[in-house]
């Protein structure tokens, strides 16, 4: 019985080292962020967004594929922002992550 409670308790010890030692500087603010992202509701005022282009202060209509084009563009910027943010993350760079977890924010528009 002392065996089966000393393993039992070595195994959450050991669970809680390797969880821990998994976690970057900046790991819950990723998961917060990302958390803040699905629970957006669904619309055209959510999701990520880009610059203004000269086109659009032209009052030029847009086509739907320039459109498309822009959403595929916005979806990929914010995909790298937080790409990189995991990345500098893994690597122990809270400078690096925080940089890349605000320009996330900015293209969500959060």
């Amino acid at each position: 019985m002392v065996r089966l409670r000393f393993s039992a308790l070595a195994t959450a010890c050991l669970v809680g080292a390797v969880t821990s030692a998994e976690a970057g500087p900046c790991t819950k603010q990723i998961a917060a962020v990302e958390n803040q992202i699905r629970r957006a509701a669904p619309g055209p005022a959510t999701g990520p967004t880009g610059p203004q282009t000269v086109g659009a202060q032209l009052h030029h209509q847009p086509t739907p594929s320039s459109v498309q084009s822009a959403e595929a563009r916005a979806r990929a910027d914010a995909k790298a922002a937080l790409d990189r943010a995991r990345n500098a993350d893994a690597a122990g760079d809270a400078k690096a992550c925080a940089k890349a977890l605000d320009e996330a924010i900015a293209v969500y528009g959060l």
